[in-house]
């Protein structure tokens, strides 16, 4: 039996990948166990730290979440700081911080210590006294809050609410009613950026522009720089930027008309990215779901395209790509947030088809806004009667009997399932997907 030379390279460079990951994994919770602010954690101890805001201030309705890396002081590090609404801090600010550092908490329902461990937060803060000492100098976060205003100027709530969540992250945005109706209605994931918003918008941009007449490199690389600008435009949040790097390979894979190329570039760059941070795999849904997505969309599309044929090109790929991914990844969501729609199946087929559209129309509008107000006021309309269909949709399907709490599923359900959608996959393959 001749052995494929290529595959034998392949399989090598993936054993030893997951050996470097295994290594990795060890070296990165030693350091996280033994960081400096951790000693500090429940002491009673007020400190003193000098950091600088890593990331965009998380803005919610009553508080401000800042992340701060410290660099010099009585520790080094990273941990999470809330303070008042008011002042407003900015990313790049440097801070003065002086109060008590304690260790975040488990909840029942949530492991909130592992969701910061993964980005090597230890150390929680809660209203200490901030003292700023420099302001951030950064135009990216203040290009996107002109898009911000763009859309909120032009749009009302909720649907304003929706398309901040979904194309800038605004999630906390969103009023407390109007998240738990999209919870019960099961699309409370078409709000979230995350890698399967990102890796799907990057299939349907090709597919449509390969559908409308235009050559396999210009659907390339118009995807690609669409691709950019958005991971851009929501700041380069590293969940985003994973997404892209994943989406940029599996575009590739489309350019070159090859899907092992994009199936075997994923995996190695998920490698690549475990290697880098190994808590990925185990604490980050977000990097779980756009592997997961990728995945999805590669091995299922052959087989919803055949289903939807009857249907229009553009439909047909927006709803193979949709249904594909959210099929890969719909155990994790429900393994991972503990709910499960009732009538989810449902609302996903009247809400999906337009809901990429939808961010793609919306991504328009928002850079429009900041040239030319006048077009994008225009531009609302169309996006304000999509906006308003899924918010009549999800108000219709929102009842309390239509979704169940989940809690304590056995990660052994999730391997079994995806079990069962490899034999699946290689049976359709097997016969070349005829049905």
């Amino acid at each position: 039996m001749k052995l494929d030379k290529s595959k034998l390279i392949y399989f090598g460079f993936l054993l030893a990948l997951g050996v470097l990951v295994f290594w990795r994994y060890g070296v990165v919770m030693d350091k996280l166990e033994n960081s400096e602010l951790k000693q500090y954690n429940n002491t009673e101890e007020e400190i003193e730290l000098f950091g600088k805001v890593i990331k965009e201030p998380d803005v919610r309705e009553t508080n401000t979440k800042l992340t701060i890396k410290t660099a010099r002081g009585r520790a080094s590090g990273k941990l999470l700081v809330t303070v008042g609404r008011y002042p407003e801090y900015k990313y790049g600010d440097e801070l003065k911080i002086t109060g008590e550092l304690q260790t975040p908490v488990v909840f029942d329902d949530f492991n909130y210590k592992n969701y910061l461990l993964k980005d090597g937060i230890t150390s929680v803060s809660y209203y200490p006294q901030i003292e700023l000492l420099q302001r951030g100098r950064t135009s990216l976060f203040s290009f996107k809050e002109r898009v911000r205003e763009g859309i909120y100027r032009n749009l009302s709530a909720p649907q304003s609410e929706i398309l901040g969540a979904m194309i800038l992250g605004d999630k906390n945005k969103m009023s407390e009613d109007l998240k738990e109706k999209l919870n019960i209605a099961g699309v409370r994931h078409i709000t979230a950026i995350s890698g399967l918003h990102i890796f799907i918008l990057s299939s349907i941009l090709m597919s449509l522009l390969l559908g409308i007449g235009l050559w396999r490199n210009q659907a390339f690389y118009i995807s690609v720089i669409t691709m950019f600008l958005f991971i851009a435009m929501i700041g380069f949040q590293p969940s985003a930027v994973r997404a892209g790097i994943m989406g940029f390979l599996f575009l590739l894979g489309q350019k070159l008309g090859r899907q092992s190329v994009s199936s075997r570039a994923i995996i190695i760059t998920g490698g690549i990215m475990l290697v880098i941070n190994p808590l990925l795999l185990f604490y980050d849904v977000g990097f779980q779901l756009s592997f997961l997505a990728a995945f999805g969309i590669i091995y299922l599309s052959p087989f919803f395209r055949k289903i939807f044929k009857k249907l229009p090109e553009n439909l047909n790929t927006i709803l193979t790509s949709t249904f594909s991914a959210y099929i890969f990844t719909l155990p994790i969501l429900i393994y991972s947030f503990g709910r499960v729609s009732l009538i989810g199946p449902l609302t996903n087929v009247l809400v999906l088809p337009i809901v990429y559209l939808l961010m793609v129309l919306g991504l328009i509008f928002a850079l429009v806004s900041l040239i030319w107000p006048f077009l994008a006021w225009l531009i609302s309309f169309p996006v304000w009667f999509l906006l308003t269909y899924i918010i009549k949709v999800v108000d219709i399907f929102s009842k309390p009997w239509a979704a169940k709490i989940v809690t304590n599923l056995h990660w052994f359900w999730l391997a079994l399932f995806y079990l069962f959608l490899l034999v699946i996959i290689k049976s359709f393959k097997s016969n070349k997907y005829r049905f």
